[in-house]
């Protein structure tokens, strides 16, 4: 309930706001899956990263070392390349 005042009266109204989400589920880029994650790292890893692959790709490498990495440490005995010997 609100109230205002026109020419010396006052009046009493109701105010209604409606709340719509944020965005339309069938506008704009669908979601990528992806979270932001903040990672510290030296300034010179990060020279050196941006030196291999440049600075606007250093999100991309990083996401790949870890996707990397992972499977090497969920897959241990295929990453040794000896299998079952």
């Amino acid at each position: 309930m609100a109230y205002i005042q026109i020419n010396g009266g006052v009046n009493r109204f109701d105010l209604e706001i409606e709340f719509l989400p944020d965005s339309d589920e069938l506008m704009g880029r669908p979601p990528l899956g992806m979270k932001p994650t903040t990672v510290r790292l030296s300034t010179d890893t990060i020279r050196r990263i941006e030196a291999l692959v440049g600075n606007r790709r250093l999100a991309l490498f990083i996401r790949e070392a870890v996707e990397n990495e992972l499977q090497r440490r969920e897959n241990p005995e295929a990453s040794t390349g000896l299998g079952n010997l």
